[in-house]
């Protein structure tokens, strides 16, 4: 459904996004962010899944600054890989922001083109994020510009140490795993008494459970999460 994309940061930075449009006017924007794994076949499908539903579904390569066109799947090789990749990334963390900033920016002014010839209210972008997405859609929400509501999942990282004081600008909805030793479930409990403005949503799950390419994938929660998120989508973000 959807194709690659150049994106342009304010640095100059040329990265590619793959986007999926809906058929229909779209109701809204999202931006996906990626897991560990690059903008690989299941970050894909989450974005054509969001361009069925209407909304312009935007997945930037959040890894091109240090490697070009990520792929991975999801053997231990792949994961070590991964992890390798982020701690690059991490290395350069304000660098990435900018781009995640680029591809809120592209997902509104080509939403708002589609938009503009049949629908006079301006539409909203969203964030999402998986994994290490999760991390960046925290960030986002607390530092970014032009989102109007944020769902991270399974964020490592978002419940501990300066990203536990971060101050979110926009709505956020967060889902955890209670099974996710990577994410203590105590941490989780500390992030949600120091932000009792963010929805926070327990799952009898592990780690990736909403990648269903993965061991941990649990259908019940994933499906959950799902429902909880569009409905959070529609809430904030659905313009007619």
């Amino acid at each position: 459904m959807g194709s690659f994309q150049d994106i342009t940061s304010i640095d100059d930075f040329v990265f590619p996004a793959y986007v999926a449009q809906p058929t229909v006017v779209p109701v809204a924007a999202v931006v996906v962010l990626q897991e560990i794994f690059g903008v690989n076949a299941h970050i894909r499908a989450i974005a054509d899944n969001f361009a069925k539903l209407g909304y312009l579904a935007v997945a930037p390569s959040t890894f091109q600054r240090v490697k070009a066109d990520v792929n991975l799947g999801y053997t231990p090789a792949d994961i070590d890989t991964g992890k390798a990749l982020k701690a690059a990334a991490e290395a350069i963390a304000p660098q990435v922001m900018l781009d995640v900033q680029a591809a809120i920016d592209f997902a509104d002014t080509l939403m708002d083109e589609e938009r503009s010839a049949q629908v006079s209210k301006r539409g909203k972008v969203g964030i999402v994020g998986y994994c290490w997405g999760g991390l960046l859609t925290w960030r986002a929400a607390a530092s970014l510009t032009g989102i109007s509501a944020a769902v991270p999942y399974y964020g490592a990282g978002m419940t501990v140490g300066a990203e536990l004081a971060r101050q979110p600008q926009c709505p956020v909805l967060v889902h955890f795993g209670d099974q996710d030793t990577g994410i203590p479930l105590d941490t989780v409990h500390a992030f949600a008494a120091a932000q009792p403005a963010v929805d926070v949503q327990i799952y009898p799950a592990n780690h990736g459970f909403n990648c269903d390419q993965r061991g941990f994938y649990n259908a019940p929660a994933a499906q959950l999460a799902l429902e909880r998120t569009l409905a959070f989508f529609t809430t904030n973000l659905v313009a007619f």
